[in-house]
């Protein structure tokens, strides 16, 4: 049995622009794999034990590789588990959310994305619903 990934755009920082389908995946992820540029506020919304990969990238810094997070989401979701990936800003216009999308496609999973209020208008053009 698979797991599920939630890819979440968490906006431009205000944690109260997260839609309430984010709060919710937030509520019911085993595990987060977090932007370097997310505000860690949106962790109140986890559950408690949660377990948080820091998968940061920043300019002129050390980063964790693209290739290693999209292997991580599908490693995560293969055991059973419930992903949220969260990605600052809106992460099919900046972040690789497309990529992203299409690493779950390729591994026979399927994802579920939410944006933050500020970005709702950029949804992604290639969806795992095709």
């Amino acid at each position: 049995m698979h797991g599920k990934v939630w890819l979440i755009g968490a906006g431009p920082g205000d944690v109260e622009l997260l839609t309430l389908k984010a709060v919710r995946a937030l509520g019911t992820a085993d595990v987060v794999l977090i932007d370097e540029l997310v505000n860690r506020e949106v962790l109140q919304f986890a559950k408690a034990n949660v377990r948080v990969i820091e998968v940061g990238k920043r300019g002129g810094c050390r980063s964790t590789p693209q290739a290693f997070i999209e292997r991580k989401m599908l490693q995560l979701a293969r055991e059973g588990l419930t992903v949220a990936r969260v990605k600052g800003g809106d992460p099919y216009v900046f972040g690789r959310g497309g990529e992203e999308v299409e690493a779950l496609c390729a591994g026979g999973l399927k994802s579920k994305w939410s944006m933050a209020l500020a970005r709702v208008w950029a949804y992604p053009r290639r969806s795992a619903y095709r």
